[in-house]
This record gives structure tokens, sequence and C-alpha cells, in this order.
């Protein structure tokens, strides 16, 4: 089955655009689903078509596992795409997931900063004068000011950033968006890239706009523990993740008059669903 999930990812990431690290999520999950299976098979107790039974017993499992409602549905749903993908492929007459039903899921409004709590968490890395806390404060300002994603910001070079015109070409997965950003940004990013990233710099021939101390690509990872700390030392109560900026960016582009479809662009979202979430009543971001 391992040759089926590869071969379904690479279908996802050629026909459906989609990022590795919803990839990465996908082959997680159908790992976790392999080993199940290759678990219940070895105790010797499965009938010969009982994949229905056996899969609402993975449910089951999950369950007892106690994961969120929203991962199990998540983990339901990688089974689901998978074994379509089976059918469709015609190596399975029918899927052993269409009567298998996902739990509900409660959508909760995004977790957003106001004006207030985001200078509280930008004062910190301010606080200090090393080379890594100059860089946390641009990653930080563009965040806020963008709406990119954690992996996006991460995984930018410095030839994507257009001083000229004011915008940071951005790529996800096969599909590529320009954000565009404001003179206060314009002049973080110019100051950055003549002064602060070559304190970074050990190889001129690194690509990556943002480094670790070591000076190779700050990791996505790094970044959200980087934020994590700067909020703890802030005193925030909320759960603050790069994700908390990406909302609070969009929900202050909706308060300040702007549509849907424009912050769908801008965020990069693959349906306008997706975005309505920030259509719900909020409070005053001041």
């Amino acid at each position: 089955m391992k040759e089926d999930i590869e071969a379904f990812l690479k279908y996802l990431a050629a026909k459906e655009n989609r990022s590795q690290n919803t990839l990465a999520a996908y082959r997680n999950d159908l790992n976790q689903l392999v080993a199940y299976i290759k678990e219940e098979k070895a105790k010797g107790i499965l009938k010969p078509k009982s994949n229905d039974e056996l899969l609402k017993r993975y449910l089951f499992n999950l369950s007892e596992k106690s994961y969120s409602s929203a991962t199990i549905a998540r983990k339901i749903a990688s089974a689901k795409s998978f074994f379509k993908f089976m059918v469709d492929s015609g190596k399975l007459r029918e899927s052993p997931t269409q009567n298998l039903i996902s739990p509900r899921v409660t959508k909760h409004r995004p977790k957003f900063l106001s004006s207030t709590e985001y200078q509280r968490l930008l004062a910190e890395p301010a606080k200090l004068s090393t080379p890594e806390s100059k860089r946390d404060i641009i990653m930080l300002e563009l965040l806020y000011s963008t709406g990119l994603r954690a992996s996006e910001l991460t995984s930018l070079n410095v030839e994507d950033i257009d001083l000229e015109r004011s915008y940071i070409l951005c790529i996800h997965g096969s599909s590529k968006r320009r954000i565009p950003f404001d003179r206060h940004i314009n002049q973080l990013l110019r100051n950055f890239l003549k002064n602060d990233r070559l304190d970074l710099l050990f190889n001129e021939k690194e690509k990556a706009l943002f480094l670790n101390r070591r000076g190779g690509r700050l990791t996505r990872q790094g970044f959200w523990q980087i934020v994590k700390n700067y909020a703890s030392r802030a005193g925030l109560s909320t759960k603050i993740t790069p994700h908390t900026l990406r909302h609070s960016f969009a929900v202050r582009k909706l308060q300040s008059g702007a549509d849907l479809q424009s912050i769908q662009q801008i965020l990069g979202h693959a349906y306008i669903s997706s975005t309505r979430i920030y259509k719900q009543p909020f409070s005053s971001l001041r």
C-alpha cells in the first residue's frame, strides 16, 4: 500500500497543487492507518470482508487515543481521499470509507492580536540588540503586514523581494502570488538586507532571506518557537503562534473595509469558504 500512498501524494502535488505541509500531513495520516491495519491483521482475527468494520474500529481507536475531533476528522478525510483515488485509478471497486462518518467539528473563531498586544509582542525582540532579534523584528512585521504563512515566510529567498515595486513573490506549492507591502516594510527590508542579514551570513551563495545563527535557512519550526518565546516574555495569555499574526492581518484588513475576495487572494486561500471565517463578529483591534 505504501506505493499507492506515494502515487496518491504525487497526484495531489501535481494535479491539486497541495503544499508540502499538506502532503506531509496526508503521509503521516495514511501511514498511521496502514500501521493500524497491519497490527489488526497480525492478530489474525479479521474476516475476509471486514474492511468496513476495520475502519470503524480505526475511528474508535483514534477516539480512545484522545485525539481532538478536528484531528480525527482530518485523518478520516485523508483516508476517504486516498480510497477515492484508489477507486478512480481502478485499483478498488468501491471505497471502504463510504459509510464512515467523521466526528462533528465545531469551528472556532480564529485567535488574533489587538494592536496593543502586537506592540507588546514586537517590543520583546526590540529590547535585545542581536542579529537574531533584528531578524525576528522584520519577520514579525512581515507576518503582521502581509498575512504570510510561517512556511512561506521561512521559504523566502532574497530574490523574492522586489524593493522597487514593493512586493513579495510568494511561492506556495505550485502556485505563485505577489503580495504588496507598504513603505514602512520597504524601509525595514532595505536596512535588513544591507546590514542585519549580513551579520548572520557565512556563505555568500546562501539564498535564504532569513538565516539562523549558523548561517543556514531558519526553519518553520524554529520560528514557531521564537514567536512562542516572545509571547511568553510579553505576558500574552493567549496561545500565540505565527498563524495568530496571519489571522490578525486578515481581521484588520476586513475591518478596514477590504472585501473577502481581495483578502482571499492575498492569503492564498484556494476556496472563499476558508476566508469567510473572518466575517464573524470581532471586537475592536485597538
